[in-house]
């Protein structure tokens, strides 16, 4: 099946933002009606629904940002009643208050239709086996992705994270198609599968990874379809907006986002302006039919940029490019600014390199200094000092060029850096501890 739904996700795009202006229409006049948090944000920016005259008047609309969901907890934004709720997911709250999201049916099945769309756009579907190894309960992803893919008719395994020589078993007892999960967690999953004498390319039937949850770069997409045999996909979500939503198409060229669904603007995040067609920006989306927890204009913290062009696949709805990293996780090193990223794809273009690193920032004096510690492969790795010498040099060079700032380089053992099950964890900033 190309797609799930073709009338919607082929629809013409003067049609696509024709219905964006009245969906976006009516949940502004229903907000401003019966929500008094967003009611008395508009407000404050002067505007009323009439205002709202075209798709571009989404603009006047005040921005929503992370810090109101917790300023709010545990349901204060909530427009849905306690009966009318169906599911609670709660995030980590790693930084603070953890933040509530509330579901109705609705919003149930707009998500798993959501995840129908972007599974079968990337060819799963019938006679699949999807093998779902993100985290399930509280957190959105493992949920998200096994009703989505139960309503494309494939067949769910559903892991969770964790106990990976049994995943690994299973993946092959059970011919796992396809697999969900964190790109850190797959790499793990890998090496584990080596140490047990399986090779993932020649002795499952993993076609397809669906992979997300943590920025990761082209270089390392390239590594992971190079080594493990499959086509690995980016997949887009957050725990606020309904979890894993959007994934890319067969094209592996950004992630569709459903225009019937989500309004999507690309913002300079310091001005809060729009940035030109294809520029860089923060991610910034407004939720057009959720019930529950509306979201107007938030500002999720992700940079990226928006293609709007007609995809080669037939699709009409935007696609938003691979997130470059967040806002809030920009290393300002000697007043240059630098994206863990950034230092992947310098370092995934390096043969003699591994699949993991880290960063560590520390202050010497007055002045930041930055650490990359990095794991070489097996076939690189000596103990002649000479060859390891002119190996740091090399990766030196390459990220100096790529930052434009100075980074230490420290090489380490293969299997020497921590693993991780859910989001890897690349950045050690010691200047705040």
């Amino acid at each position: 099946m190309r797609c799930w739904e073709p009338r919607i996700e082929e629809m013409p795009i003067a049609e696509l933002k024709e219905m964006q202006y009245k969906l976006l229409k009516s949940l502004v006049y229903r907000l401003y009606s019966f929500s008094p948090f967003y009611h008395d944000r508009m407000k404050e920016q002067n505007i009323h629904p009439d205002d709202i005259r075209e798709l571009l008047d989404v603009r006047k609309l005040p921005f929503m940002f992370k810090r109101d969901l917790r300023d709010s907890y545990p349901d204060k934004i909530f427009t849905a009643t306690q009966e009318e709720l169906v599911r609670y997911h709660v995030s980590s709250g790693t930084t603070g208050k953890p933040t509530v999201v509330g579901y109705t049916q609705n919003d149930l099945n707009g998500w798993t239709t959501s995840l129908a769309r972007a599974l079968t756009s990337i060819g799963l579907g019938r006679g699949d086996v999807i093998q779902v190894s993100y985290g399930y309960g509280l957190f959105t992803g493992g949920l998200g992705l096994h009703y989505g893919a139960e309503r494309i008719g494939a067949t769910v395994l559903p892991t969770s994270v964790g106990n990976t020589e049994r995943q690994i078993e299973l993946m092959q007892d059970l011919g796992s198609t396809a697999i969900a999960c964190t790109p850190s967690y797959l790499l793990y999953m890998g090496e584990v599968a080596e140490k047990m004498g399986v090779s993932i390319k020649k002795d499952t039937q993993l076609k397809a990874g669906i992979l997300g949850a943590e920025p990761w770069t082209e270089r390392m997409r390239l590594r992971i379809e190079d080594w493990l045999g499959i086509k690995a996909f980016d997949i887009y979500g957050t725990s606020e907006l309904s979890g894993p939503m959007f994934t890319e198409c067969s094209e592996q060229n950004g992630f569709h986002v459903w225009s019937d669904m989500a309004l999507t603007e690309i913002i300079d995040p310091k001005t809060g302006e729009t940035v030109a067609p294809g520029e860089k920006g923060e991610l910034t989306i407004t939720i057009l039919q959720k019930e529950a927890l509306p979201m107007i204009r938030y500002r999720i913290g992700d940079i990226t940029s928006m293609d709007e062009d007609v995809c080669p696949c037939g699709r009409t709805h935007p696609r938003v490019q691979r997130i470059q990293g967040r806002v809030d996780d920009m290393l300002i090193i000697r007043g240059i600014n630098v994206f863990p990223s950034q230092v992947e794809y310098a370092l995934m273009a390096i043969p003699e390199v591994g699949q993991h690193f880290q960063i560590v920032v520390d202050r010497k004096g007055a002045l930041d200094d930055m650490l990359v510690r990095v794991e070489l492969n097996k076939e690189s790795f000596s103990d002649k000092i000479t060859d390891l010498m002119i190996i740091k040099e090399g990766i030196e060079h390459k990220l100096r060029n790529a930052l434009n700032v100075n980074a230490d380089v420290e090489l380490v053992e293969p299997g020497s850096l921590p693993r991780y099950e859910g989001k890897s964890k690349r950045v050690l900033d010691r200047r705040s501890l």
